[in-house]
């Protein structure tokens, strides 16, 4: 194997060494946030949007509720401590999304 085959494997390595560093790395929530408003905003290709805080709180409320409610086992009261919502307020949440 010549020396520019040899560079390009080892360039290949890298990268996909790199790639597969940055998969393992969790993102923040905030980070996962802004990178899925970043592709909407892309995918919206010059369209205009409309009512974005409330698309965007049905959208993240629902698997928010549903996932804190899994990991609760379905106890109201643990769920609403971790979510810092009055007992009444998540029950409300979880009938809007039909999750109770």
């Amino acid at each position: 194997m010549n020396s520019m085959h040899q560079a390009t494997d080892i360039n290949q390595t890298v990268a996909q060494d790199h790639q597969a560093d940055q998969r393992q790395v969790p993102q923040s929530l905030r980070q996962s946030v802004e990178q899925s408003l970043t592709q909407y905003f892309n995918e919206l290709d010059g369209q205009q949007t409309s009512a974005l805080y409330n698309l965007f709180m049905q959208q993240v409320e629902a698997p928010l509720f549903e996932c804190v409610m899994q990991h609760t086992q379905d106890n109201q009261s643990k769920a609403a401590a971790i979510l810092g919502l009055n007992r009444g307020t998540l029950r409300k949440k979880l009938k809007q999304y039909d999750l109770l």
